[in-house]
């Protein structure tokens, strides 16, 4: 091998190795997913009945898009094999079809009916989640400022106040959240009010999967259902609301009724 293409092979296995890492990466990152994980759309597993509806409207969404993707790719592929040119010598076009109006009315219809359909169920389950009854026994006040969250709670005449200081992401796990802490009974209905004394703030549990806005001069309302389910989980700010957002962490925990009322009774009348 002469000298010339020794040094211009390795320049180009060098140019190539910092692809392949990034492509090793990828797969390394997607494996990481558990097959339930995947089972649910890379989403979170739901604490709320509201976050199950969210959950069947994520992945309804992707059934629909991976078969437009199925139809449409295998309708080119189709085009590709079956209708390409296969005469070298021969110049006749094939027969064109931009004047044909049932195609044309085709093309045009069934986006529209995919739009329709998208359009109903969406409006159907953001109708069920954002639905306040009024009747909820738990009610909680939450006040997004900078740089942290205040939590009040009302249960059966009983005040639970939780205030927050800016938190240390570096320092966040489960045996050590970071931040204020809301406590909430499993299985119970829950309603939220927030407000923002400051700018726009945007109160976010991912396992609930779903945020809401907090902003000043206006109060935001929603309500959820508990699951049957306990344990710790994280929420933050999702919105940029400044120079020290990445610190406004928060927990959620949620324990049984019984410690829920144990809790109630220990802390109220208190701030934390």
């Amino acid at each position: 091998m002469s000298p010339t293409r020794r040094t211009t092979r390795r320049p180009l296995a060098r140019r190539r190795l910092p692809s392949l890492a990034v492509v090793a990466s990828l797969v390394a990152s997607a494996s990481a997913c558990s097959a339930e994980e995947w089972s649910r759309g890379a989403m979170p597993e739901p604490l709320t009945h509201q976050g199950n509806t969210m959950l069947d409207l994520w992945l309804g969404s992707w059934i629909a898009a991976l078969a437009t993707f199925v139809v449409v790719f295998g309708l080119i592929i189709w085009s590709v094999i079956f209708h390409r040119k296969r005469k070298h010598s021969d110049q006749q076009l094939p027969p064109q079809v931009r004047y044909n109006l049932p195609i044309e009315m085709l093309y045009t219809l069934v986006p529209l009916v995919m739009v329709a359909v998208f359009f109903y169920f969406t409006a159907r389950d953001e109708t069920e989640i954002m639905k306040v009854s009024g009747t909820a026994p738990v009610k909680v006040k939450v006040e997004g400022f900078q740089w942290s969250w205040r939590f009040t709670t009302e249960y059966q005449g009983k005040t639970v106040v939780v205030a927050g200081v800016p938190a240390d992401l570096a320092k966040q796990s489960l045996e050590n959240p970071q931040g204020p802490q809301l406590v909430l009974p499993a299985g119970s209905k829950v309603e939220f009010l927030l407000h923002s004394p400051d700018v726009i703030h945007s109160f976010w549990v991912p396992a609930f999967l779903f945020k809401q806005d907090v902003m000043p001069g206006f109060n935001n309302r929603f309500e959820i259902d508990t699951l049957d389910k306990t344990g710790t989980f994280f929420g933050r700010c999702a919105e940029l609301c400044g120079v020290d957002h990445s610190k406004m962490l928060f927990s959620v925990k949620l324990v049984p009724q019984a410690e829920f009322d144990q809790y109630v009774a220990s802390q109220a009348g208190g701030a934390q």
